[in-house]
């Protein structure tokens, strides 16, 4: 039985070949590319083209561009941060794909900075032994390639965009195959409100869930929609467990919520150092590269000595850089400080862990395909097996690059071979499809509370056993409501929060079941990793009632 967003019925309908839903570095390479095979595309965002994550990733995307260096050796790179969980087949892929994907993205108008004989100039960030960061502008690569990207899918007439949409659900076919989605566009016009798209394939680029939490780096947008629908729609979802907390984000005060000004891994990959209050450095002797250790035995390191002094953040200190690197490595990183008065050139950075990345997301394989026939997924909604337990640094803009060309690829073959014909909804199943009670908007706010004082860096059963009772109990309530015949308005609010309250249900469901700690899931009662019984992936579907159920997969 598949699940529903409580919403009105479309008002109107359009058609295309693949609609691709969200518009960073994944969702617009799969765009570009599927029009190389003669494809109609259609792009779905949540707000405006260039509005997604990608755009705020500073540090850049990880490549074998260097003298020395070599696709094996990012591979191998790879696999510790992934603490074992890592498909190797799909981190091989990545690897060996990936330097000739970032040339075509150089093709495509993407400028990296460059030395003065014309090379890309490459830098190190956390778990790399080489060099082998590739950025724009110092510190806005993402801002670079979304620039580039959003240039070429607004100069192709065949790619049609619709702008300030919300994807609410999945179409099917009597089959179950994808035949489609609806959405709700904030806009006026014939396009207004709920609407339907049918199409012959459906890609979900839709980002991360970071709102989820009361801290994050990401955008107000990413409230995990993507792996929301693909549950509801009866999709395997994996990993979710595992979120990287960025060690290094601005600390701008203990009530401050939503998004949070990062500071790039790679001023610690120029030599920037950790320290306490009193200036003095701690990660030295945790581990061989110490402030370049993975980012989740920095974030370990950072939150264990804010407990041990009783402090609210540490330092990053980078002021041996002189006025001259800030301003030309790192202006956006410098302008964000400055802008909260803190200077980095003449003082330390005050920074804490918050939520950064998703590691997990709906399972798929190395062609991009979900377990729902039709649905595809790349970028951070997707789990592709490349990241593991914990993903290697600027690893995503080249996975979101990368997974979209083969999911492209796939779709031109199919296409070819006459495997992608138009599909008819199967209005009977739509209509008996059960709907879950929408949310409050004012729930967001609980929601997230609840997330980051017992799912957060530190989790336990006792933490977890309260986050997900506190998480039911606002289930419960809304279906009180809709019983007493007073439901919550179905609008974008209450839509989002829905979504935010089943990924956040999904995510406690699988951290509870692993007991051990791995990667960025760190279990204070069970502190110590367990090949024996979890060197193993989770699970997540929606059962009969409506609730994620978390199992042990595959090793």
């Amino acid at each position: 039985m598949s699940y529903r967003l409580t919403a009105p019925v479309p008002g109107w309908t359009t058609t295309t070949d693949v609609v691709v839903v969200g518009s960073g570095v994944a969702g617009l390479t799969v765009a570009l590319n599927v029009r190389k095979a003669g494809l109609r595309a259609m792009v779905v965002t949540k707000a405006m083209l260039d509005d997604g994550s990608t755009r705020w990733a500073q540090g850049g995307i990880a490549a074998a561009l260097g003298d020395g260096d070599t696709p094996e050796q990012h591979l191998d790179d790879t696999l510790v941060a992934g603490a074992g969980l890592c498909d190797e087949e799909a981190v091989r892929t990545l690897v060996t794909e990936g330097p000739d994907a970032v040339h075509r993205l150089i093709g495509i108008g993407a400028a990296f900075d460059q030395d003065a004989d014309g090379a890309i100039l490459l830098t190190r960030e956390g778990g790399h032994h080489r060099r082998r960061i590739a950025h724009a502008g110092g510190d806005a690569t993402g801002a670079e390639i979304s620039r580039a990207l959003v240039a070429a899918v607004r100069s192709d007439p065949g790619i049609e965009l619709i702008e300030h949409a919300l994807v609410l659900d999945l179409l099917t076919d009597a089959d179950g195959h994808t035949a489609g989605l609806t959405l709700h566009v904030m806009g006026e016009g014939q396009r207004d409100g709920v609407g339907a798209i049918r199409a012959r394939a459906v890609v979900l680029a839709t980002g991360g869930m970071g709102q989820v939490f009361s801290a994050t780096t990401n955008p107000a947008v990413s409230t995990g929609d993507g792996v929301a629908l693909a549950l509801r729609a009866g999709a395997e979802v994996t990993d979710l467990e595992f979120v990287q907390f960025h060690p290094t984000v601005l600390w701008l005060g203990p009530d401050a919520e939503g998004q949070q000004p990062l500071v790039s891994e790679a001023v610690r990959g120029e030599g920037a150092y950790l320290v306490d209050g009193a200036g003095v450095r701690f990660m030295a002797g945790q581990h061989e590269l110490a402030e370049l250790a993975p980012r989740d035995i920095v974030a370990k390191a950072i939150t264990q000595q804010m407990q041990l002094q009783g402090a609210e953040h540490m330092y990053l200190d980078g002021r041996h850089f002189g006025a001259e690197m800030w301003e030309q490595r790192f202006p956006t990183i410098l302008a964000s400080c400055r802008s909260h008065g803190i200077d980095p050139v003449t003082g330390l950075i005050p920074v804490a862990p918050a939520a950064h990345y998703a590691s997990g997301g709906i399972r798929t394989d190395l062609t991009g395909r979900t377990t729902v026939p039709g649905l595809y997924a790349c970028g951070e909604v997707a789990c592709t097996g490349v990241h593991g337990a914990n993903r290697l640094a600027s690893n995503s803009l080249l996975e979101g690059l990368v997974f979209a060309e083969r999911i492209a690829a796939d779709l031109a073959e199919r296409h070819r071979t006459g495997d992608l014909p138009e599909r008819s909804v199967d209005v009977a199943a739509a209509r008996s499809a059960r709907t879950a009670p929408l949310l409050a908007p004012e729930t967001r706010a609980e929601i997230q509370r609840l997330m980051t004082h017992g799912a957060g860096v530190l989790r336990s059963a006792a933490s977890m056993a309260a986050t997900a009772e506190g998480l039911a109990a606002l289930g419960r309530e809304a279906g009180t409501h809709l019983d007493e015949g007073k439901p919550a308005d179905p609008r974008v609010e209450t839509w989002e929060a829905a979504n935010l309250h089943l990924v956040a249900t999904a995510l406690v469901a699988a951290a509870v079941l692993r007991e051990e700690t791995r990667g960025c899931h760190w279990r204070e009662d069970f502190p110590e990793r367990d090949d024996a019984h979890w060197l193993r992936h989770l699970v997540t579907v929606l059962g009969a009632d409506g609730t994620p159920e978390a199992s042990a997969g595959r090793p």
